[in-house]
Formats: structure tokens, sequence, C-alpha cells
């Protein structure tokens, strides 16, 4: 796995960047030898956030956790990751295409395995308009997100309210 450690509005010390490369040296059994993992470290105020992003084969695993110690911090999003990766289990060994006796350790995961249901299904319209329109309108709807087509690319996009307030704009990208 190749790993980039990115800094905010601080400078990290090498000790924490070999701690967070042997931190995520356990997934290594799991992903490829081309799975990207990038973490990123944010400093504001006495609040330390770190983001681990690991992409492998159009896969995605993201977590992200808040703490005023970055190596607390660095824990958290690693047993965050470690569950999502065990909840998914199936679903990577299908991108990986390998033999299902993956090893996970159970002490790292404490969630048991969950199905996913589909409970509702909606459908509507989706109107052309601005990113500022969608918001508009989102808003106006009271939700959280909102799906609309683009008035410059045509693409379906989606934004949404992010946890700090402010929004998020979603646009798909082509490979």
């Amino acid at each position: 796995m190749k790993i980039t450690i990115v800094g905010r509005k601080v400078n990290l010390k090498n000790h924490f960047k070999e701690l967070a490369e042997k931190k995520l040296s356990k997934f290594d059994r799991i992903f490829d030898e081309d799975a990207e993992a990038t973490v990123t470290v944010t400093v504001e105020r006495n609040r330390q956030t770190v983001e681990i992003t690991i992409k492998q084969r159009g896969m995605i695993y993201r977590a992200e956790e808040t703490s005023l110690e970055m190596n607390e911090a660095l824990d958290h999003v690693i047993s965050a990751l470690g569950r999502q990766i065990r909840r998914n289990k199936t679903k990577l060994e299908r991108a990986k295409k390998v033999a299902p006796d993956i090893d996970f350790p159970d002490a790292l995961y404490e969630e048991p395995d969950e199905e996913y249901h589909v409970v509702r299904t909606k459908r509507f319209f989706v109107r052309v308009m601005t990113p500022e329109e969608a918001i508009l309108q989102m808003n106006l709807l009271d939700h959280e997100f909102f799906m609309f087509r683009d008035d410059e690319s045509g693409e379906i996009n989606v934004v949404y309210r992010r946890k700090d307030g402010d929004y998020g704009l979603l646009v798909p990208e082509g490979k």
C-alpha cells in the first residue's frame, strides 16, 4: 500500500509518520500494493483531526476523527477504518477476487456483520439547476442532501450539508 501523509497547519514529526505507517501496515494483508492511503492531519486551535482515505480499484474507505491528542485521533480513526473494512469484507473480497480466508482478527472489530435492506424507493424528476439553486431547494425542503442535474455539464450531481454547517458537492468522475 502506498501511504501519503499530509499535515495541514502543522509540521508532522517523524515519530507520528512512522506510527501512522505502522498502524496502517495491519491493512496490508487486505489491500493490494497499488492501494493508496492518504493520512491528513489538521490542527485547529486545540483540536487535532486525523483523516484517512484508502482507495483501491474504485472502492474508497474513509474515516475521520477529532481529538485533543493527535495519536489518540489516529487510534480512533484506525479502529473506525477496521470496522468499515470488517462490515464490507465480502464486497472487498469480490473486488480483490481472492479467497474468503482473509485474516480479520476479531479483536479489532466490535461490530457484527450487517446486511443492507432497501426499505423505500423514491422516484422524482431531476431538475436542471445550478449548485446554488440546489442548495436553496435543499434548505427549503429541510433535507440533508439534494440531487439535481447540473446546468453546465448536464451530469447528475448531489449537494449535501456537512457536519461543520458548510455544503459539499458530489460530481461524477468517469474512468
